[in-house]
């Protein structure tokens, strides 16, 4: 077992909050986690997704009645979007009695439905966090543990794929696990699209990692139409599978590039879609550089703290930054992605820097030296979550 650090956070909700949502995809560890909270906190698990649990709720007040004392959590809370109206007064009933905080716990695999519904109906009565695959901090314990870092940029953070007996059965687990999203998943949470279409896109996106996707182009390539193809990918993102990186626009007077980068946010995944089976056969791959760009901002974007949001940068003439993390209008990072701490960088990261004027400049590698080099911090992924988590 991998300690999950959204644990303590959940709890800290739950004593501010009447009730908390987790979203993550599936088998991300939401129903592990909970399962833990349940050991420390007189709790009830339904899960919406069992026949026999959908009946229990179908009756949302009698079933509370029974369970009123303990904490209610609904897993795959998405199957049953109506029950948060009736929720909504049973939490204000129980306010009214002076019990404002850790009522229900749900978990739900899709971001925007979810969010949509609950925040109608739970408007003030509800907190939101999101848990990501395992990360290089929950991971590893120092910064030179490189061998565990490679493996979890191979294999991805899910758990069950991480930790496999060896990288046959993690791959074999990552093909399982992208098979039940195209044929059950995405038809029961989005609108009917052929499976194979949807493969099709996922894969050509993990070949595209961390590029500006043409819409039209890919339309071509699959036979639809580009509407159809803004679509999936919204579908993807929705399901929190792919992440669309907007661009940075902020006070800057220049032609910029507008349309977000897309990434395939696990990079296990990505490998799955590609077929890459180890290590030596990614690093020979042409998706390498960019797969390794997506993995460190995944890992950036699971420990940012609370308002801090991240973006790209880059300008018609060529001015180009991986990732800017805006902690506040006043405090913005500048972030280099490159595998080798010996890479040089180029002069649109330069320019870059001078457009936007960040706070702080860094590189950030696959080792886990840290040194300064032309007031740039050269620094190791571990490192410089380290120094976000601090902050």
């Amino acid at each position: 077992m991998i300690a999950r650090r959204l644990n303590t956070i959940v709890l800290e909700r739950l004593r501010n909050n009447a009730s908390v949502t987790i979203l993550g995809p599936r088998q991300v560890g939401k129903t592990t986690l909970a399962f833990g909270i349940a050991e420390t906190t007189p709790s009830v698990y339904l899960d919406l997704e069992n026949s026999t649990d959908l009946r229990k709720v179908e009756d949302i007040e009698s079933f509370y009645r029974e369970n009123k004392d303990r904490l209610v959590i609904l897993d795959e809370v998405q199957r049953s979007p109506d029950l948060f109206t009736q929720i909504r007064g049973l939490i204000d009933a129980e306010r009214r009695r002076g019990n404002r905080n850790g009522l229900f716990l749900f978990l739900g695999s899709a971001s925007n439905d979810l969010l949509r519904q609950s925040s109608e109906s739970l408007a003030g009565r509800i907190s939101y966090v999101e848990l990501f695959p395992i990360d290089t901090l929950e991971y590893l314990s120092k910064s030179d543990e490189l061998d565990k870092l490679d493996r979890l940029w191979v294999r991805g953070g899910f758990p069950d794929s991480l930790l496999a007996t060896d990288d046959e059965n993690s791959l074999r687990w990552r093909r399982d696990f992208i098979r039940t999203y195209l044929e059950r998943d995405v038809p029961m949470l989005g609108p009917r699209v052929p499976s194979a279409t949807l493969e099709r896109l996922w894969i050509m996106l993990a070949h595209s990692q961390g590029t500006n996707i043409n819409a039209s182009k890919l339309a071509s390539a699959l036979d639809v139409s580009s509407v159809s193809v803004s679509r999936y990918i919204d579908l993807l993102a929705d399901l929190l599978l792919v992440r669309k990186l907007p661009p940075y626009t902020t006070n800057v007077k220049k032609r910029l590039v507008r349309s977000p980068k897309v990434f395939v946010r696990d990079s296990g995944t990505t490998h799955a879609l590609l077929n890459i089976k180890d290590f030596n056969e990614l690093l020979g791959h042409p998706v390498a550089g960019n797969s390794w760009e997506g993995f460190v901002i995944e890992n950036i974007a699971s420990i940012l703290p609370f308002g801090a949001q991240v973006f790209y940068y880059r300008t018609a003439g060529g001015a180009e930054i991986d990732l800017l993390i805006e902690f506040s209008a006043d405090e913005v990072w500048a972030i280099e992605i490159k595998r080798s701490s010996s890479a040089r960088l180029g002069r649109g990261f330069y320019e870059a820097c001078d457009d936007i004027g960040p706070a702080r400049r860094f590189f950030v590698h696959a080792g886990h030296d840290t040194f300064t080099n032309r007031e740039i911090q050269v620094i190791s992924l571990y490192e410089l979550m380290n120094l976000i988590v601090s902050k």
